[in-house]
């Protein structure tokens, strides 16, 4: 497997009647966000932006890159549903739990 690919890719939902695409790279997810319009790129686009760029340079891991891009895909709203929530029946209190 290649360094700079994600253990589990990003599911982005654009909407419907658009197909469901999958990120699964740091480099996809770069293009990705490059792509993204210029009048919407704040602070949440910028970490992610940011982490992508250092993952890409080695000062960062891919999964570091892949939260970070999850991330800003959640407050876009661009984030597959079935990704919204925690897998495996975690409780939402232990997954922020398990960011502290």
């Amino acid at each position: 497997m290649d360094r700079l690919h994600f253990f589990t890719p990003v599911r982005i939902a654009r909407g419907q009647g658009h197909p469901v695409e999958e990120v699964d790279s740091v480099a996809e997810a770069m293009v990705f966000l490059q792509k993204w319009p210029s009048g919407r790129r704040g602070p949440v686009y910028q970490c992610a932006l940011n982490c992508c760029s250092a993952a890409l340079s080695g000062r960062m891991s891919p999964e570091e890159a892949r939260k970070a891009f999850t991330g800003f895909a959640r407050i876009t709203r661009l984030l597959d549903d079935d990704m919204a929530m925690p897998m495996g029946g975690e409780s939402i209190a232990e997954v922020y739990a398990l960011r502290r």
